[in-house]
């Protein structure tokens, strides 16, 4: 059984636990995943949480070429 998809804005946040799948009340968890609850992205990096670290840092270095391939010895 797959865990429940995460909702990308929840009204309230702050009121669930989002350390599993479970989503607890804040004021009583059941999984005892820690002593305090887990807080949802959207708390931590924002309203754009999704896409925050999609892009590449603007002075980031261009990738590399990948190394040769060993198996084959070319």
């Amino acid at each position: 059984m797959a865990a429940p998809k995460l909702p990308v804005a929840p009204r309230h946040p702050d009121r669930i636990c989002w350390g599993c799948d479970r989503y607890c009340p804040a004021d009583d968890m059941y999984c005892g995943n820690g002593t305090i609850r887990a807080p949802h992205p959207i708390e931590l990096f924002g309203d754009d949480w999704q896409t925050a670290f999609d892009a590449p840092a603007p002075d980031a270095p261009a990738p590399s070429t990948p190394p040769p391939d060993r198996v084959s010895g070319r």
